[in-house]
This record gives C-alpha cells, sequence and structure tokens, in this order.
C-alpha cells in the first residue's frame, strides 16, 4: 500500500513502480479499474503484478479466470518469476468434457443456463474469501453469459458492485473487437488504463481515473522475463534545484576564448558539424577538463561502439579509461531500436540524481531520432533538455549535418531552438587540402568571438589557431584569400 501525498487515503500499488508514478500513487481501494488492449498488451502481466503485490503485503488475492485455464496462468507466472501462492483462483474456463460430451440446450438457452453455475461459483468465493484485491480476466467474455446488451450491461454493473460493496479493489480486462465492444466497460469503470502496441513500441495511457489526478499523455511500457516496466512520461517542472551558473570550459585555450571562458552550467550546447570533423572529441574535451575538477561526466553513444570512443579519445591525450576508472566519466551505448524515449530519459534520470552527474554528452541527435520513431522529435528532446538544465546539468548534444562544405547549416532537423549555445565545426577546401574551422553561432548568456579559428586535430590532441581574419567565404566552404599567403593562421 501506498500513503498518497495529496490525500490521507491509502492506495493499493499496482505491483508496477513506474505505472504507480503515473497513477501518482497506485489504485484507490474500493474501486474498479479497467484495463483494455490488445492480445498480447500485457494485461495479464499487469493482473500478475496487481495480485502477488498484494500478496506480499498479506492482503487477500483473488483471480477470477474465465479465458486461460489455472494451471496455464501459474505455469506462465512461473516462467516470468511470479510467486502466486497467495494467490487464490477462481476457474470458469470449459474443460476438455465440454466439448466431448456436445452438451445441447432444447429448452433454454446456453447463457441462461451457464450463467446461473457461473455467478454462484463467484459469490462463493467472493464471500468466503472476502478479497482486498480481484484481477478478472476477461470481463468480456461474460458478453455469452447474457442474452442481450441491456441484460449484459445490468449483469456487468451488479458484478462489479457486488465487489465494491465487499471492500474489494478490482482489476478486470476486456478484449475489443467487431463483435464485443468495451465502452460500456469503459463507463462503468472508476479507471481505464489503456495498453497498446505498435511499430512505435508499447505505451500505456490512463483515459479515466476518477477521485485523482494522474500523469496524462503516452508513457513507454516494457515486456520483460521478469514483469512490465512502465517508464513515465517526463515532466521537467517537477524536477530542479538551485545551482551556481559557473563557466565551464573545455581546456583548450582557442575554444574557451571564443566562448569568452566556455559554456555556463546548466544550458545546453550543440555541437554542430559534418563527419569526422571532431564533435565527438570537442565533446570529450569538456568531459576531461570536467573530471580535472572532480566532476562526472555521461556520455550517451548512439551510433558509435563505446570501446571505439575510447581508444580515439586515447589516441588524443584524453584519458576516458582512466577518467572511467576514477569514477569521473561514464561512457553508455544505447541502442535505439530497443529502447524508447522515455526509457532513455529515465536512465539519464538515474544517471543524474543517483550519482549527481554535471555534464551530459548525447551523441548523438541523428540517433536520437531513431528513439522517437515518427513521434515528435523536438518535444521529447525539448523535455529532456529542460529537465537537465533545471537541475544544473550541463548538456552537449552532438549534431551532424550532411554536407561535407559550402551551403552551411547549424542543424538540419530544427533543434536550434533547444541550444543556448551552438559551436560549428567546418571542412574548408583551402590550398588543395581540407581543413577545418571552428566557430560560435550563439551563445544566449554571455557574449562570444564573431570570428572563425583554424581547428586541428592531431595525436597531441586539438589544436586551435586565432582567428582567420584573412579569410572570406569560410561559410561556403570555399574561402577566399583576403591577405597574401604569408600572414597564415598559428597554432596557438
Amino acid at each position: 500500500m501506498i500513503e498518497n501525498g495529496n490525500t490521507d487515503e491509502i492506495r493499493r500499488s499496482t505491483g508496477v513502480a513506474g505505472l504507480d508514478e503515473v497513477l501518482h500513487g497506485g489504485l484507490l481501494p474500493g474501486r474498479t479499474y479497467l484495463v483494455r488492449g490488445g492480445p498480447g498488451t500485457g494485461k495479464t502481466m499487469l493482473g500478475l503484478h496487481f495480485l502477488t503485490a498484494g500478496a506480499r503485503l498479506g492482503e487477500r488475492t483473488l483471480f477470477i479466470t474465465v479465458e486461460e485455464s489455472t494451471e496455464q496462468i501459474r505455469k506462465d507466472a512461473g516462467v516470468l518469476g511470479f510467486d502466486l501462492g497467495g494467490v487464490r483462483f477462481v476457474d470458469l474456463t470449459p474443460g476438455s468434457e465440454f466439448f466431448t460430451k456436445a452438451q445441447s440446450y432444447d429448452i433454454f438457452t446456453p447463457a441462461e443456463v451457464e450463467r446461473e453455475p457461473t455467478t454462484r461459483m463467484i459469490v462463493k468465493e467472493i464471500e468466503a474469501l472476502r478479497p482486498d484485491r480481484v484481477f478478472l480476466e476477461a470481463m468480456t467474455q461474460f458478453r455469452y453469459l447474457s442474452p442481450d446488451a441491456f441484460q449484459y450491461h445490468k449483469q456487468v454493473l451488479s458484478l462489479l458492485r457486488f465487489l465494491e460493496e465487499r471492500g474489494a479493489t478490482v482489476l478486470f480486462t476486456s478484449e475489443g473487437s467487431d463483435i464485443t465492444t468495451d465502452e460500456h466497460l469503459q463507463f462503468l469503470s472508476d479507471g481505464v488504463l489503456n495498453l497498446e502496441s505498435s511499430s512505435a513500441g508499447r505505451a500505456v495511457t490512463v483515459i479515466k481515473f476518477r477521485g485523482s489526478d494522474y500523469e496524462p499523455g503516452s508513457h513507454s511500457l516494457r515486456l520483460t522475463g521478469h514483469g512490465m516496466e512502465v517508464y513515465p512520461r517526463l515532466v521537467p517542472g517537477q524536477h530542479g534545484h538551485t545551482f551556481a551558473r559557473d563557466v565551464v570550459g573545455s581546456g583548450i585555450r582557442g575554444i574557451d576564448e571564443q566562448l569568452h571562458g566556455g559554456i555556463e552550467r546548466g544550458t545546453v550546447t550543440v555541437i554542430t558539424g559534418p563527419t569526422g570533423v571532431g564533435k565527438t572529441t570537442l565533446g570529450m574535451s569538456f568531459a576531461k577538463e570536467a573530471a580535472a575538477r572532480g566532476e562526472r561526466t555521461c556520455v550517451y553513444l548512439i551510433e558509435e561502439a563505446v570501446e571505439t570512443m575510447l581508444e580515439r579519445s586515447e589516441s588524443l591525450g584524453i584519458p576516458a579509461r582512466e577518467m572511467i576508472a576514477r569514477g569521473t566519466l561514464s561512457a553508455v551505448h544505447v541502442e535505439p531500436l530497443r529502447y524508447g524515449p522515455d526509457e532513455l530519459a529515465h536512465i539519464v534520470q538515474e544517471e543524474v540524481e543517483k550519482r549527481q552527474t554535471k555534464i551530459v554528452m548525447l551523441d548523438s541527435v541523428a540517433g536520437y531520432r531513431l528513439f522517437v520513431q515518427g513521434v515528435d522529435l523536438a518535444k521529447h528532446l525539448h523535455a529532456l533538455c529542460t529537465y537537465l538544465r533545471n537541475m544544473g546539468v550541463t548538456v552537449l548534444l552532438v549534431n551532424e549535418v550532411e554536407n561535407i562544405t559550402g551551403d552551411f547549416a547549424a542543424t538540419e532537423i530544427g533543434i536550434s531552438h533547444l541550444a543556448d549555445n551552438i559551436v560549428f565545426l567546418r571542412y574548408l577546401e583551402l590550398r588543395g587540402r581540407l581543413e577545418r574551422a571552428v566557430g560560435v553561432l550563439k551563445k544566449r548568456v554571455s557574449g562570444f568571438e564573431s570570428t572563425l579559428r583554424e581547428f586541428d586535430i592531431s595525436p597531441l590532441g586539438i589544436r586551435v589557431g586565432r582567428p582567420l581574419t584573412e579569410l572570406r567565404g569560410i561559410l561556403t566552404g570555399y574561402p577566399d584569400l583576403a591577405s597574401p599567403p604569408g600572414n597564415s593562421s598559428r597554432a596557438a
């Protein structure tokens, strides 16, 4: 049971921590809740969580099954690790003798004949056990015990009232179809939880929840080998604390000069540029400098293997493995086709709140787009970045643009508005060679240097030269010399 901070009422946990969070503490006792969704969406699994959570607290729990035999339910539950020792069953499924005897009814309809023993069995068990929790699967099957829709409606309403009057908190499922809709069940219940599975992933949505507030919208859901996991949609406004807006430097003199000292803590910086230009390496330079201050950075790699990033960093003088050993760096590969955006946000949230991480780098934004799979990219990324800002975390977003040279674009997927700072890297064709340049396009909190500088990566690390004032047309990718070649820049 869970105490809700908004009321004095003790709530009943669903057994799924993330879902309890969505429901602001759990289910209200003595009420009825409909769990709807197609086959394989996790309805039975949620019922198992609900009943076993109660059994662990010493509550009386009852599973009424109309579709699947008790034996099969116990077998499947055991595979998932559920202990049903404290759960009592009422099995209303037909046995094999129903088919072999081929019963027929000449005077009364099958519904009239079968309804009375079914009702009698349920009443007997409820009166004997007086359960605190009841899970009924599936209520729509009772449709076949009623001669018409009106009688079905009365039967369901009477059953739910019977359970409520005896103090039970009830979870029941429906299987909506063209033949048996569940609209009336939604009206009769105190709450409706909708489970769905699509190409975009699994999700749970609370459609109705009488007597309490809840977190609206769709929340990511995962069915695992040990049960159901729910990852509530991140609401940035519910998180945050005060922090000092000090400056976070990169340790590279030229970059910090361009940024007038560095980037401010609790801001979002987009590091943008074409492939191979040095975006991740520049981000790792901020991580190296943070490690020198004893601060922790977490890098989420979506497109690149962790080992590849570590090897490249080590070859450029960034002691990434040593930083990991000291606990000042975490490098995590996240597979976008495995996780949803809410699940990734949950992973980041745990990293920040449990390990006091000060810098989070997401590499890359293009890879993150695979997490949302057709959902609004900017909406999810905005929620994540706003949460991190509120927590005083410095965010680095690595963004790749397609053009190698020419046709300058800071970003190509409309995320510039999320950034407090934009640092861009460019390739230049200069004297028959492909060179690099770095510049600052945007900085909200303070001023910045408006000129571009030469940017070079060598085994000694990143070198940034003085401003390229002798060149013009740099953003086109094909610069012209505005002064004699002898005045070219030197590394600083």
